[in-house]
């Protein structure tokens, strides 16, 4: 223990435990109880009760309760004597000489000592910082032409003194010359990140070098590090610092220090890759960004912005690699109970590039318009990715769908995912979602092989009668592939277990071959279930023989395709009505009537296909 516990229980029952929850919810009186609504989860109607004489807060909504030091351990993110501290700082109160522990003070003299490294190490950036900002106003070509790309970019002197944005002249000793100078030593110099070491040649030289220089500032304001963008041609275009004392990748959060203050009064914050990308925000007003400095998002950055925000939107890059990005950042981020959107751009461009192309009204409509539920995101990314007719890879779309279900702390916010989900995804069997639920409930990591084995057994691909029927009326009879064949969609038969085996039936009138075993298998050998229809289907007798009449065999399969066209719309209706749920979710008028008037319009067809042949 290392203060009294005395100390602590007294710290306790003092701290006003109305003034430290205020800043992050407004609470009003209610009797004994002040009331408010609960800064670890999103509510409309308050649920979040305080009762100060008894030095203890409940939230009936989530379920989290404790002292003042579980709130401050909760939502700054702190260890319990870092709370301790921080109780006792909001309360006024000093703090007593820990009690002597040896590991204790073992560690803290450790702690001292790389604090101390880092402070050193932070001194030595604010000189080359100082430098390079200083050097970009300097009246020569190099930095002229740096002035002039920022300009360019639309970035204001405003915002580069905001950002405190330099630039490093290409020079091999500028700054290391000016460390020395300022009395340095060399191995703090060369532990600093401010320069390169050339183990072959035993040469020490500058960084970074011709290149416009963005700092990277801790919640102090402190510079840490640096992320660099090349000026001319060459290769890096960006360059960072590697770690150092003062400097842990996936640790900070760039433009945190400058937009802290209105993300705290916002609640709400947007999570984006690169450092231009926010500088572009914040030009054009947006001043609730920060960047994850372009690495894999962090537990450890999770924690940092839900310190402020409760609302996270991700407007990462619309690329693949920005899609994929933003996936594995849902799971850090639904880990620490913040409300969760995506915005993914039009035609895969970042934030930078879409507001200063269309500026800040048009970004603020695809907010508006676009932006989706981190769910929705989920599940539209696997939808398409995977083909959810093939049990392998619908197999793989929970497997891959399951860490972000697991991930979502609300007991009842999990439950609706899970069931949305499994709706999304067709899942019907009864115990096989009963065993995902067991997985997602109990958030333990599981093997996303035997996942995939277990969804494959239960979603086996079967065939349905009007599929069996139609194919089996068609292998055997060439008269009647060539009046059928050419009256089929593709919509008819492409969600089917058996679509493959349709293909191969119309590529091979295509090119004029006979269907046969061989021929078939062959066509189909790539899909498993195909594969093991095919000799099922020909083990099945010609329905009639060449020289009897066509009619009765046509009329049965003219019925099937009808059939298989019905079950294709009512498949359709499905898939919209998961698109109505998330747009009366999003509040999206709009596309909830485009969708409604889709879904009336297949019922029209549906019905006018009742009694019906296909025409000719």
């Amino acid at each position: 223990m290392l203060y009294d516990q005395h100390f602590i229980d007294d710290l306790k029952n003092r701290a006003d435990l109305v003034r430290i929850i205020e800043p992050y919810t407004l609470l009003k009186k209610k009797g004994a109880n002040w009331m408010g609504c609960c800064p670890f989860h999103q509510e409309k109607t308050p649920s979040f009760s305080v009762n100060p004489s008894k030095g203890f807060y409940k939230c009936f909504g989530c379920g989290k309760g404790g002292t003042a030091y579980n709130f401050v351990m909760e939502i700054e993110g702190l260890n319990f004597p870092e709370a301790i501290k921080r109780v006792a700082e909001i309360s006024g109160v000093a703090l007593p000489e820990p009690i002597d522990d040896k590991s204790y003070q073992q560690s803290k003299v450790k702690k001292e000592a790389r604090k101390k490294i880092a402070d050193e190490v932070i001194e030595l950036n604010k000189f080359a910082l100082e430098f390079w900002e200083n050097h970009l106003q300097e009246n020569n070509s190099d930095a002229k032409a740096a002035r002039e790309y920022l300009e360019k970019r639309g970035i204001s002197i405003e915002t580069q003194k905001a950002f405190h944005i330099g630039f490093a002249p290409d020079s091999w000793d500028a700054v290391m010359s000016l460390l020395q100078e300022k009395g340095a030593d060399e191995k703090l110099i060369e532990a600093s990140g401010l320069v390169s070491i050339n183990e072959e040649k035993k040469r020490v030289y500058d960084r970074f070098r011709g290149r416009i220089m963005f700092p990277v500032l801790d919640i102090k304001g402190n510079p840490i590090a640096f992320g660099a963008r090349i000026l001319a041609q060459g290769e890096p275009k960006y360059l960072n610092s590697p770690e150092t004392p003062a400097y842990i990748k996936g640790e900070h959060l760039y433009g945190l220090f400058q937009n802290k203050e209105k993300i705290r009064q916002k609640k709400s914050a947007i999570l984006v890759e690169g450092y231009l990308d926010l500088i572009a925000l914040y030009q054009f007003g947006i001043r609730t960004c920060v960047a994850s400095l372009g690495t894999a998002f962090t537990e450890h950055q999770a924690k940092l912005i839900s310190r402020t925000a409760r609302k996270v939107v991700l407007n990462y890059d619309g690329d693949k690699a920005g899609i994929k990005a933003a996936r594995r950042a849902i799971e850090t981020l639904l880990a620490q109970d913040v409300e969760l959107e995506v915005l993914i751009l039009p035609d895969g461009q970042d934030p930078d590039d879409f507001i200063r192309a269309n500026g800040f009204e048009a970004y603020k409509n695809q907010y508006k318009k676009n932006v989706l539920s981190f769910l929705q995101f989920v599940l539209e990314d696997a939808e398409r990715t995977h083909k959810f007719s093939s049990p392998k890879e619908k197999a793989e779309a929970i497997a891959d769908l399951l860490p972000v279900l697991s991930a979502i702390k609300n007991p009842v916010s999990k439950r609706d995912a899970f069931d949305q989900t499994m709706s999304f995804l067709r899942v019907e069997d009864a115990i096989l979602k009963r065993d995902l639920w067991k997985t997602v409930k109990l958030g333990t990591k599981f093997e996303a092989q035997t996942v995939r084995q277990q969804v494959a057994r239960a979603t086996q691909a079967r065939m349905t009668e009007a599929e069996r029927i139609l194919l089996e009326l068609l292998i055997y009879d060439e008269e009647l592939r060539e009046i059928i064949l050419p009256q089929l969609e593709e919509t008819d038969y492409e969600s089917l277990a058996t679509a493959e085996i349709f293909r191969s039936l119309l590529a091979l009138k295509e090119i004029g071959s006979a269907v046969t075993s061989e021929n078939l298998l062959e066509l189909v050998s790539d899909d498993a279930a195909a594969s093991d229809f095919v000799p099922v289907l020909l083990m099945s007798e010609a329905a009639r023989q060449p020289d009897e009449a066509i009619d009765d065999v046509l009329q049965k399969a003219e019925r099937n395709v009808i059939a298989l066209r019905k079950m294709a719309i009512n498949e359709k209706i499905l898939e919209i009505s998961q698109k109505l749920y998330f747009a009366e979710q999003n509040g999206d008028s709009i596309l909830l009537n485009q969708l409604v008037m889709q879904q009336i319009e297949l019922a029209k067809i549906k019905r006018s296909l009742d009694g019906k042949a296909i025409s000719y």
